[in-house]
């Protein structure tokens, strides 16, 4: 529990009163109850709704991502609604969402940068029909890895899936490879360096390699 109340979870629970903490087998905090939240947009108005959530947050949170399930079947469990197979709600790519946390690295972070905007667009969706307001990825390993090329700043999906890989290693190791960014010399002698590191504080290599393996 230490681990995670660094992260703010009494500003959350004081922030969004009707989620409480619930029991749950292993060592993650479980958040349960109906997620309340208030809304503004430029262009869409302003929502105001609520959702029956369970957030699932890992003992390694914020390196490691929560889980959020929808528990009232509000949102359609289909792939135009972004639910994962598993019931989870896909709430962008693995990276872009601790990209998102790293900049505010709390459980409100979470909430506010990842989660609210998610509620916006399906309660948008929901009301009014049509695609979801703010654009979204391709299902599957194809928007993730289209994603990965936009927040690596590299030109195909392919060399965003050699960047994770490169990512797994170690730094050592990486540095001996061609860099991704298709200038023809190794990782260690050119400036794409720099952006790999910014990449290796969010998140472990083991991590990396996991996310290289699922968009394979």
């Amino acid at each position: 529990m230490a681990a995670v109340e660094t992260s703010g979870l009494r500003e959350f629970l004081r922030d969004y009163p009707q989620m409480a903490i619930r029991p749950a087998a292993g060592e993650h905090l479980r958040l349960k109850g109906r997620f309340v939240f208030v809304a503004h947009h430029a262009k869409e108005g302003e929502v105001q709704d609520s959702f029956a959530l369970q957030i699932d947050v890992p003992k390694s949170f914020p390196k490691d991502l929560p889980k959020v399930r929808e528990t009232d079947g509000k949102i359609p469990r289909t792939g135009d609604y972004h639910v994962n197979s598993d019931g989870t709600l896909c709430l962008g790519s693995p990276l872009g969402l601790l990209v998102k946390i790293s900049k505010s690295p709390s459980l409100n972070g979470f909430a506010e940068n990842c989660l609210v905007p998610y509620l916006f667009a399906i309660s948008r969706k929901l009301k009014v029909g049509g695609p979801l307001p703010f654009g979204e990825l391709a299902h599957g390993s194809t928007g993730m890895l289209a994603d990965y090329a936009h927040l690596f700043g590299l030109k195909c999906p392919e060399r965003a899936r050699y960047a994770l890989q490169l990512l797994g290693m170690k730094k050592r190791r990486a540095n001996k490879h061609l860099c991704p960014c298709n200038c023809g010399i190794r990782v260690g002698r050119c400036k794409f360096n720099f952006r790999l590191r910014e990449f290796r504080a969010l998140a472990n290599r083991s991590w990396f390699r996991r996310e290289f393996q699922s968009v394979g």
